[in-house]
Order: C-alpha cells, then structure tokens, then sequence
C-alpha cells in the first residue's frame, strides 16, 4: 500500500502514529517524537523500517510463527489466524494467499484428514 495510492496527506498518516502502535512501539514512538519532533511520513517510514523490519525481527517473527499452534479452548480462531496471516505477509510479502492459508491451516492441528476438511471447497 503506497501514500500516492490514496491520496492522503501526510499530517494525516503522521497523526494515525499514535493509534496504530502498541506496546513497545508506541514507547517507541513517543521517544522518537520527543527527541526528533515532526516530520514527515517518509522520515518516519524510514525509521519504522530501520527499527522493526531487521533480521532479528524477522527471526522473532518467524520463531512465533513456527511456535503458535491453534487451540481451540484459548484461542479466537478469527483472532488467531489473523494474527498468523500478518506475520507471514510480514516475513514474505510475495507469499501468494493460497500458500498463506496452506502453512496456516498446518499450524491448525488434526491429522491429515482434518486438513483436507478444511481445504475442501464444497463437500468433501
């Protein structure tokens, strides 16, 4: 997704900052602010990718990936398998949609027959 695709401004992606971060990147973000103050979208999307898109992140995210198996008693399957999408489109942006939900669907548990329920388009 491009700045140009939509014609935003860039007050206004700079401004949304503070609502899209959580956690340890909106610390992140108020530290940079305070010792860099304002600028630009372009600055902070350079920031954003020199700090969270290195090798040791793409290690985390991969290592959470390949850990976190589906369970159905705590986890909210929507919730889940979002939170697995982002992180494989994260660590393979060309990845396409059908090898996405493959490798996610194996995260699910079951046996083979249970994988071939869920892949089946129709009945089975």
């Amino acid at each position: 997704m491009f700045q140009e695709d939509f014609h935003i401004p860039d007050e206004m992606i700079v401004g949304k900052l503070r609502s899209l971060f959580t956690r340890t990147a909106k610390k992140w973000y108020y530290k940079m602010r305070q010792e860099h103050s304002k600028h630009d979208w372009l600055w902070w999307k350079s920031e954003i990718i020199t700090k969270w898109a290195n090798n040791s992140w793409r290690y985390k995210m991969g290592n959470d990936f390949e850990r976190t198996i589906f369970n159905s008693d705590k986890d909210k399957p929507l919730t889940w398998f979002l939170k697995q999408k982002d992180r494989l489109c994260a660590l393979h942006p060309d990845m396409s949609e059908s090898m996405t939900n493959m490798k996610i669907l194996r995260k699910c548990g079951g046996g083979p027959e249970h994988y071939i329920k869920c892949i089946c388009i129709g009945p089975c």
